[in-house]
């Protein structure tokens, strides 16, 4: 199967990375280990584990720290967006239990490498094609929309400022109450996160701001999921014209048809969400009626 290769170095004493590089070759599956985010956090965590996949996870893990710890000081926000299960009866099919879905060490480090790729390779298609690159930015939100987060936090004696993302970040970072139940911050995060614009797909060619809000970097894209995004496969073909893999077409460089596109990628997301958004209200309400 071909495949986009994305590669780039980075320096053992600085830890910047260098220049990226991108080049088509043959997948062939050869894997040393094949883990579930759990199975490669309890590796990591088994200090008696000195073997190769074990200390590769490691500096892996080491390197996602730095980078996400730099994506913060830049600004970009952590939010809360907690993603839950729902148990089902095996005989009536109705939800029994709900469960929050627990997230790992392994998840992070597996999110930083993803937006560090997404982040290279939106900087080289709108290099190769500055008008007609598909790109995925999020306005920042207007101050009236972090008013009900403000009156929120005021109400537990917690000030949060909205001036910028760092400035929320730093807040929501600050924010606690001694005595205070442990997951009043994540409450407050989860909030922040309904404050939030939607971040939306759009054509280089028809807007001329980029930017990302919540990530806090000048330019993004969608590249990492081919398989389950659509946005994914139109990145992966600008990016295969862009190293000689594959020859463009109309359809690809004209701007006018691209935008029309992200439009209705935005409206399918905006849909899905909702759709996604009622199931887990419906489902709670029906289980919680069973209790």
């Amino acid at each position: 199967m071909q495949a986009i290769y994305f590669c780039s170095s980075m320096d053992p004493d600085t830890h910047h990375y260098g220049t990226p590089w991108f080049t088509r070759g043959v997948f062939i599956v050869s894997p040393q280990a094949s883990l579930t985010y759990a199975e490669a956090q309890l590796m990591m965590d088994d200090a008696g584990r000195k073997d190769p996949v074990t200390s590769s996870l490691r500096g892996l893990n080491s390197l996602a720290k730095i980078l996400k710890q730099r994506r913060i000081q830049n600004g970009a926000l952590t939010l809360a967006s907690p993603e839950v299960r729902f148990h089902m009866d095996s005989e009536t099919h109705d939800p029994i239990d709900l469960q929050t879905k627990e997230l790992k060490e392994t998840n992070s480090m597996v999110e930083e490498f993803m937006l560090l790729a997404n982040i290279s390779v939106a900087e080289r298609i709108v290099g190769e094609f500055p008008e007609c690159a598909l790109l995925r930015r999020h306005p920042a939100p207007p101050p009236s929309n972090y008013d009900i987060l403000v009156k929120a936090a005021k109400s537990k004696n917690i000030e949060i400022q909205v001036d910028s993302a760092k400035a929320l970040a730093e807040s929501l970072d600050r924010a606690a109450v001694p005595g205070a139940p442990p997951y009043l911050n994540t409450l407050l995060r989860i909030l922040a996160t309904r404050c939030m614009m939607q971040a939306i797909y759009f054509c280089s060619g028809m807007e001329p701001d980029t930017h990302h809000y919540g990530l806090a970097t000048a330019i993004y894209t969608h590249f990492t999921s081919p398989i389950r995004r659509y946005s994914d496969v139109i990145v992966h073909r600008l990016l295969a014209v862009c190293v000689g893999a594959d020859p463009t077409y109309p359809a690809l460089t004209d701007k006018q048809n691209q935008q029309q596109l992200c439009n209705n990628l935005n409206y399918r997301h905006k849909m899905a969400q909702y759709a996604q958004r009622s199931s887990v209200a419906f489902h709670t309400q029906v289980g919680g009626g069973r209790t």
